[in-house]
């Protein structure tokens, strides 16, 4: 039986906020009751940040990663190694990656992998514009940093078919992450010693 609320404009709160992942109702209303208590000029402010972020970000048209302006701060920092590019899946990757603070180079978000039984296949990836960007030149490196799952495997190996007639080297992160995990929940200084201690694709 679903709880009854003593106001419509709660529950409707109540149920903006539940549909976040990992969010249930119990959570939802915890979330909508202490925003009630808070002074509404902060409430404004979080409403404001949200709305903004929605309607301003931007993805990079070099990288996909997400960004304030055209292109990333990491795509345009010229201190970075602009010869290594990082395939990812997501942002959080992204992320996870930087919070090792072992990998100095540039990254390209795929925005998924190959999952026959996801309905997600190549063209639904950013894997054409990763070719693209390597065949014009100046990349030596191509690292797949990919989950260690079926899928991640699969991805791998389409893209390095892909780029088989480029002269680029492509190697793939160490297995010191278990086989099924996802690249974000890994540990920094498991994923930093993967990402250090890559080896050739094959």
């Amino acid at each position: 039986m679903q709880q009854q609320y003593p106001s419509q404009l709660l529950e409707k709160a109540v149920t903006e906020f539940a549909k976040l992942p990992g969010i249930g109702r119990k959570t939802a209303l915890r979330l909508v009751l202490h925003l009630l208590r808070q002074p509404a000029e902060e409430v404004e402010g979080f409403a404001t940040a949200v709305s903004r972020m929605k309607q301003e970000v931007r993805y990079c048209r070099v990288c996909h990663n997400i960004s304030d302006e055209e292109v990333c701060p990491i795509c345009s920092d010229h201190r970075r190694d602009q010869s290594t590019v990082c395939v990812v899946e997501n942002i959080q990757d992204v992320l996870a990656v930087e919070n090792t603070q072992q990998y100095h180079g540039l990254y390209h978000v795929l925005g998924g992998i190959i999952s026959p039984m996801d309905g997600i296949g190549p063209a639904d990836l950013e894997i054409d514009s990763l070719v693209e960007r390597v065949r014009r030149g100046g990349i030596e490196e191509v690292i797949l940093a990919l989950s260690s799952t079926m899928e991640g495997d699969t991805t791998n190996f389409y893209i390095s078919r892909k780029l088989s007639d480029v002269d680029v080297k492509l190697s793939v992160i160490a297995r010191g992450i278990s086989v099924g995990n996802e690249l974000e929940y890994t540990d920094e200084v498991t994923l930093g010693r993967s990402i250090m201690n890559r080896i050739p694709f094959k």
